[in-house]
This record gives structure tokens, sequence and C-alpha cells, in this order.
């Protein structure tokens, strides 16, 4: 099934780095024939003294509008394509899912600067808000200088190696046809990728002979699992590989994705309780987080 991308956001907060996902949303939007919707969101925050709130003059915010507005037309210049500004005041998590839902966007792109620790445990991200609250699919641009390709990333535009990691979850099965979708538009390579967690505490007493072998057996079975997924028209346009690797799943697709020069990951967003979600994450929070190339997070219908 072919999946159409007629209407893109993607958001900026204005900073270098993070208009380079504007940079992919253009390319995106050139090849897709989409109509851009480029959005900032200015986050005024609450100030009080002596109890008493301080709101910002009107006059004051229609001037950081209009200064964003001059922003984003610079970074679009003469770009051929049907393009429109949108800048709004409020909580930036919020007010993106809602434009997302008014603008009936079907791809989201944003950038993150990919925290890890403390610093991400204690303030999180708009970008991992996003992941579990946005109506549509996101784009997640990474840093580039994560592997020092700040210069040439984004020198033409095209997926060539495109990763999908499949836990045959009803969210990895979406992902797994957005795959297939940008495969055979770009012409690419697919990767489909599926991690087996080695067996830590039930077999631990095992021989170390007959784990391996179960291992195997398993990987056996998971290879034809995913020879299953590969639609009938799969051949029109892209090539196929299989893999089935062992290991923690974020360590795993992360190594793939470097040994392959992988320049597209898709990958399903599973929901995790709040203090699941801060004390460990997600695999595609991981994942974005260690690599440098986009990874497309795919949300259920």
């Amino acid at each position: 099934m072919k999946i159409q991308v007629k209407r893109i956001l993607c958001a900026t907060d204005l900073s270098d780095f993070s208009n380079s996902a504007v940079i992919q949303a253009i390319g995106m939007a050139k090849e897709f024939g989409s109509t851009l919707f480029i959005c900032h969101v200015i986050d005024l925050p609450l100030i009080t003294m002596h109890g008493a709130a301080f709101v910002y003059p009107e006059d004051q915010i229609e001037e950081m509008k209009a200064g964003a507005m001059d922003q984003i037309r610079g970074l679009v210049k003469d770009s051929a394509l049907h393009w429109e500004a949108v800048v709004e005041t409020g909580p930036v998590s919020t007010t993106l899912c809602r434009l997302a839902a008014e603008k009936q966007a079907d791809l989201a792109i944003v950038s993150t600067h990919g925290r890890t620790g403390i610093k991400r445990l204690f303030l999180g991200s708009v970008t991992e808000r996003l992941l579990r609250t946005i109506a549509c699919p996101l784009l997640v641009v990474t840093s580039p200088e994560k592997t020092g390709r700040l210069e040439s990333q984004f020198k033409g535009f095209g997926f060539k190696q495109i990763m999908v990691g499949c836990d045959f979850s009803a969210d990895s099965g979406r992902a797994v046809e957005y795959g297939f979708s940008l495969a055979q538009e770009f012409e690419a390579v697919i990767h489909l990728v599926h991690v087996v967690e080695p067996f830590v505490y039930r077999d631990a007493m095992l021989p170390e002979s007959i784990k391996t072998e179960a291992l195997s057996e398993v990987a056996m079975g998971c290879r034809q699992r995913l020879e299953n997924l590969i639609p009938a028209d799969a051949q029109n346009g892209c090539k196929v590989e299989i893999a089935c690797k062992a290991g923690k799943p974020f360590q795993a697709l992360r190594k793939y994705t470097e040994t392959h020069q992988i320049d597209l990951i898709v990958l399903g967003v599973r929901g995790h309780s709040l203090v699941e979600t801060m004390l460990l994450g997600s695999t595609t929070d991981r994942v974005i987080r260690g690599v440098a190339c986009p990874v497309l997070s795919v949300c259920p219908p």
C-alpha cells in the first residue's frame, strides 16, 4: 500500500540545528508534492512577582511573531513548493499536536538534541512528548554532530538504505508498511530487522551449547516471520534484506545502523507508563538518542 504524504508539518525553534529539520522537510515536500507547514511555537514563561502573574504586552508578542515569520521566510527562500508559515504561542508539544490535527498532517518533522542521563530525566524533551501524543507519524532529525556529518548530511535528498525494526507487534506492522512505501518511492534497499533478546535468567543454568541451539532455532523462526511480512509487489523498485540479531534491541539496532550505513530508520512507537518512560525510555527513544540518521516513528492508526 502506497502511503500518501499530502500535508507535512515541520517544527523549528529557529536555532541552526533545529533548522536542519526544515531542510529535511523541504526535501520531503518536494519529493511527495506535499503542502508544507513550517511552525514555530513561542513558549512564553509565566513570571510571577509578589504573587501576581506577569503578562507579556500584546505588542511585544506580535513583534516576536513577526520576527519569527521573517526568519522562516529566510529559510525557505525560493524553494519551489506550496508552503505556509505558522507562528503561535503556547506550550510547545501541546500546540504542535493541535496544529498537526488542525492541518490534517500526514507527517510531522522535528529535530532533537538527543539528551541523555540526568539532563533528560529531569527536563524531558518536546520530541519525546510528541512521540507519545501526536496523531501522525513523526520524523525525528537527530544531531549530525554525533558522527561529524554536519556539513555533508543534507547534500541532496533521498534515502537509499532504510531499516525497519520489527518486533511483530501491531505498531511494527504499521512501520513495515511505511518502510516499504518509502523504499519504493526512493528505490532504496529496505532492511527488515528483528532483535532476539538473549536468555538471561530462566536459562542461566543451561549448558552454553543448548542456549546457543535454542537461540538459533528462535532466529530461524523469526526470519520466516520477517519473510512473511514482505508484500507481493515488494520487488517493484526496492531490494529487501532480512536480518535477525541477538542482544538488547536498541543496542543491536544502533549497531546495525552503523554497519550498514542506514540513512533512515522506521520504528513503531509503543506507550509506556510515566515512571518507565522517565527511567528507561522506549526502544524508539533510545535509538533516536544514539544514531545520526533520521528516525521515523509510526504511531498506531
